[in-house]
């Protein structure tokens, strides 16, 4: 079960014919993820098949991989393997998550036109050269099987770690989403079931790990690959969607200087930095949202530098909670919903919040989220089997439901003209016409009819008239 369009090869215009896209195209093959989202393998159906319907969680080496069998031979599948393979040059014990805080700031940076606050960032809400390198993250790198026009707020944390240049571990990204397939499939379900996510990426360990492996040319899987066609209509459809000032605003952090620096801690911006200060903008945003920012008492440790929050990632003040907050400390920040279940996230009274450790350890079956409003949430993870399945990807229920209402709205005016039509041709059923109520009256006074003598045949009464004696000789 795969999806031609998930797990693409990117083509990044080397000829440089499209001008607009120059910039982000010269950025992007020079940047970490140009080797993984623009080399081009055949990838066959009955590996990767093998792979995933065999594929299960375990430890190699005190290490956390997933393992296949593929031709009687072990595929195995680790961070530290995808690294390598796809040359992602990712720091060791780096994060996989960004403060949802920091997304925030860097979308009103961009000038992004659409919600901020949404769970998904449709990319073309972004000016031009932001859509495209989003489109790529989209189309090549991230766990997408529908809904192409949608990035996750754990997608946009790859997404601005890149503009950045933040720590952020790509491979162990990409691996989360792996382990994630596996789970939301189920272990015990029917063989063939499991969707084969990142094929070109398993094909391309495969080839590393058992390059005798069989290859059949009939066995080709079909996986579509960006083209100057595609980039041509990426750029026509920006241009219609998005009104881009002329001429375009000048990119801002690594895609405007490959030396750049990330911010300290989980800041936004330097100190020092000369463009527009979105902070007012954005604090007035989350109170229309959310509601007026709590205050904070002065024995907090919130130090708002006009950035994103400080230390903690969120600042602390996401209006939702009751009462004034801080974000807590932890290696990869308050996280914007990212596949890892492990950082700590901000205090306050909303459900399932602790500021124990023992509480982001989460059971077998069950799945950490974020709300709207950045707060860490926790749900069961649902089979598909299960009557209560709500599907990873919104945009494509919704599109199946509203042709399921369009469908029923269409059966239900046929029948009504059927009806219709029967009843002008006056064969319509009828309501039974309800019976005269009965009145009772005093009985009659009974005649008694006269009674009946039957009358002779013609042939009878000569018989009669002739039967007697005679008298005459």
């Amino acid at each position: 079960m795969s999806e031609k369009r998930h797990n693409q090869v990117a083509y990044l215009d080397p000829e440089e014919k499209l001008i607009e896209l120059k910039d982000i195209t010269q950025w992007i093959r020079k940047s970490r993820i140009n080797y993984a989202i623009t080399f081009s393998t055949p990838v066959y159906k009955s590996l990767i098949k093998a792979f995933w319907d065999s594929a299960n969680v375990g430890e190699l080496d005190g290490k956390e991989v997933i393992s296949g069998r593929v031709e009687n031979m072990d595929v195995i599948v680790s961070p530290e393997i995808l690294n390598e393979v796809l040359q992602l040059q990712d720091i060791p014990d780096a994060p996989i998550s960004v403060p949802i805080m920091c997304i925030r700031g860097c979308l009103l940076r961009m000038k992004c036109a659409g919600d901020i606050f949404s769970m998904q960032i449709n990319k073309g809400d972004f000016p031009l050269r932001y859509k495209f390198l989003l489109h790529v993250l989209i189309q090549c790198i991230s766990n997408k099987r529908a809904g192409y026009d949608m990035a996750s707020n754990e997608l946009m944390g790859l997404f601005v770690a890149l503009v950045l240049n933040k720590p952020f571990s790509i491979s162990r990204f990409i691996f989360e989403y792996m382990k994630e397939n596996l789970t939301r499939t189920g272990k015990n379900r029917t063989i063939g079931n499991k969707y084969w996510m990142y094929p070109r990426f398993l094909q391309m360990i495969m080839n590393v790990q058992h390059p005798s492996l069989p290859k059949a040319g009939n066995d080709l899987l079909k996986i579509e690959a960006m083209n100057l066609h595609s980039l041509r209509l990426i750029r026509n459809l920006a241009h219609k969607r998005y009104k881009e000032s002329d001429p375009p605003r000048k990119l801002f952090g690594a895609l405007h200087d490959t030396a750049y620096v990330a911010p300290e801690d989980n800041k936004r911006r330097h100190a020092e930095s000369q463009s527009d200060d979105e902070e007012p903008e954005l604090k007035r945003m989350m109170s229309e949202k959310f509601g007026p920012e709590p205050e904070v008492s002065d024995e907090s440790d919130s130090d708002d530098d006009g950035g994103d929050g400080g230390d903690g990632g969120d600042g602390g003040a996401v209006g939702a909670s009751s009462v004034g907050t801080t974000a807590g400390a932890s290696a990869g920040g308050t996280s914007a919903g990212g596949v890892s279940a492990g950082d700590t996230s901000a205090g306050g009274d909303d459900e399932a919040d602790s500021d124990s450790e023992d509480d982001f350890l989460l059971e077998p079956g069950y799945e950490m989220y974020r709300d709207e409003r950045g707060v860490r949430r926790y749900r069961k993870i649902r089979q598909e089997d299960d009557p209560e399945y709500v599907p990873e990807d919104p945009e494509t229920e919704r599109a199946k439901k509203k042709k399921a209402d369009k469908a029923a709205e269409h059966h239900k005016i046929k029948k009504a003209r059927k009806y219709l039509s029967t009843f002008s041709r006056g064969s319509a059923p009828h309501s039974p016409t309800p019976e005269p109520p009965v009145i009772s009256t005093p009985p009659a006074a009974q005649t008694v009819p006269a009674q009946f003598t039957p009358q002779r045949s013609m042939a009878a009464s000569i018989r009669a008239t002739t039967a007697g004696p005679s008298t005459e000789r």
